[in-house]
């Protein structure tokens, strides 16, 4: 109690506060602008904390977050595309009841259904944090090596479209975390000789390269194809709205709990969550066949689960030092330019600081209702503002932030290569995501490795020798059959099944973000 209510006094201070408003205007913006995901937005936020006190650099980038999010909706239902991968599940449906003249309508239900979405996950966030933080006091290097291990498998292997791609993405984002010095032996790796490579590349510079220069490369070679100017206001119904919500409450419920559950995944994230939630709410339905025609039970499921898994997707950053997703292997390099160690023991240490990242979500979340009216009231404005004003802006913010890292010209070329590169994985149909956490889970997965080998003399059956590590290695192992599984199941149906007839619904493996944007 004493942490919480300390939290609070850390967060309600007026810079705090003024922080959290900057951080909405902005994340609403950025969630806007297709082509500016919340990834790409965070890492344009990454040079201004460095200028930040820690509660204010997480409150930042916890409210950007979540607002992001949500404003990935207006251009989805007013253009057709969406702002986010995680609202790429429902756009086509919001658009159809835009055309129907409910675009006012549906983004409040989108609204709403966050806010709702974004609380369940805070209050799961909050308790669970603790309590894994207490249960991981007791983790080993067995233990830490699975979960690294689980959150590399779901990363590559369930949350990519094409398992063999996400492996060589996931390939090249480990051999990166090997460059330096080994952290056992001390001998160099891939430094060439260089000085300036015996400390390994840092990964935020490849971050913001990954994830903004290549979207600045890709709206310069595939503009967006909308025209915002085509985007209309329409009249909003808060009392349409709240009624649909209340007959898909049992929608709601299960969206929020379906994206708790898969944000809290290592290697997850709110895209997977949004994309299942979305395909249960259509198995589930008593009119499936509305579905694609303007239908809003989709809407409520997933809108609610995207928000919920933007939350949890910080539990395992926090409590193992493990990301969610690739917003939060941000925020852990965050943590560590703030001199600050994602782990169990960040829960003892620095109590305070771990519960106002609760208490920003909350604020951020509730803040998120009027601030979400305005920018549905001024989505046709916010939606005119060009690409060709905008990516330059976005390019200056991205070299700025990769140059004040070490004050030094090498994050900038690292900066840009890994932009081109990742340009390229991308119109390549490979998933970058696996890349970033390959990168920043390699350093934990192989130091946890080598400590426990040096423990047990090379004894390899030690990593089940604890019943925990022995569950979680069962868990990865089991994650990596799946695609095996999967496609003999595929290739099975295709033999029994009736000609035509096609594969059923596929819960498990939606179409991913990728797929639907590209």
């Amino acid at each position: 109690m004493d942490a919480l209510l300390a939290a609070f006094a850390l967060v309600f201070r007026l810079e705090i506060l003024a922080v959290i408003l900057g951080a909405c205007v902005f994340g609403i913006f950025a969630g806007a602008m297709p082509g500016i995901s919340a990834t790409v937005a965070v890492a344009l936020l990454v040079p201004i904390t460095f200028f930040m006190e820690p509660v204010a650099a997480l409150a930042a980038i916890a409210t950007a977050v979540a607002m992001a999010i949500f404003a990935g909706d207006l251009p989805g239902a007013l253009l057709r595309i969406p702002g986010m991968p995680a609202s790429a599940a429902y756009a086509e449906e919001a658009h159809e009841m835009t055309l129907r003249g409910e675009g006012g309508t549906v983004l409040m239900i989108s609204l709403l259904c966050s806010v709702v979405g974004g609380l369940v996950g805070t209050l799961a966030l909050a308790f669970s944090a603790t309590w894994l933080a207490e249960f991981a006091l007791e983790f080993q290097y067995y233990e830490y090596f699975w979960l690294a291990v689980i959150g590399l498998s779901t990363a590559a292997l369930v949350a990519a479209s094409n398992p063999v791609k996400g492996l060589v993405s996931l390939s090249i984002g480990l051999l990166l975390a090997t460059v330096g010095l080994d952290m056992i032996s001390g001998q160099p790796r891939f430094t060439f000789g260089t000085l300036t490579l015996m400390e390994g590349i840092h990964f935020i510079p490849v971050m913001i390269g990954v994830f903004a220069v290549a979207e600045v490369l890709r709206c310069l070679i595939h503009p967006p194809r909308g025209d915002g100017r085509a985007a209309k206001v329409q009249r909003i119904d808060v009392g349409a709205a709240c009624r649909t919500i209340w007959r898909y409450r049992a929608n709601l419920a299960r969206g929020s709990g379906i994206g708790t559950l898969i944000g809290a995944l290592p290697g997850a994230g709110s895209d997977i969550a949004a994309w299942v939630s979305f395909a249960l709410a259509r198995r589930f339905s008593k009119t499936p066949e509305r579905f694609g025609k303007g239908h809003p039970e989709g809407i409520v499921a997933a809108s609610a689960s995207n928000n919920s898994a933007t939350s949890t997707t910080w539990v395992p950053s926090l409590v193992f030092g493990i990301p969610g997703d690739s917003v939060t292997a941000i925020v852990i390099g965050v943590l560590f330019l703030k001199g600050l160690e994602p782990g169990p023991m960040v829960f003892v240490e620095n109590a305070p600081l771990v519960y106002s990242i609760f208490v920003s979500f909350f604020v951020a979340n509730l803040v998120l209702i009027p601030v979400g009216y305005v920018a549905i009231r001024l989505a046709s404005q916010l939606l005119r503002v060009p690409s060709t004003v905008l990516m330059p802006i976005v390019l200056v913010f991205t070299m700025v932030g990769a140059y004040a890292i070490n004050n030094s010209m090498l994050g900038v070329w690292i900066a840009l290569v890994a932009g081109i590169v990742s340009f390229f994985m991308q119109e390549n149909e490979f998933p970058v995501a696996p890349l970033i956490l390959g990168m920043v889970i390699g350093g934990l997965l192989e130091q946890n490795f080598m400590q426990a080998m040096i423990a047990q003399r090379g004894d390899l059956t030690a990593f089940f020798g604890r019943p925990i590590a022995a569950g979680l290695g069962v868990l990865a192992i089991l994650i990596w059959l799946s695609p095996i599984v999967a496609a003999l199941r595929r290739r099975r149906r295709r033999r029994d099944g009736p000609p035509g007839a096609g594969a059923p619904q596929d819960v498990a493996r939606p179409r991913t973000p990728d797929e639907a944007l590209s």
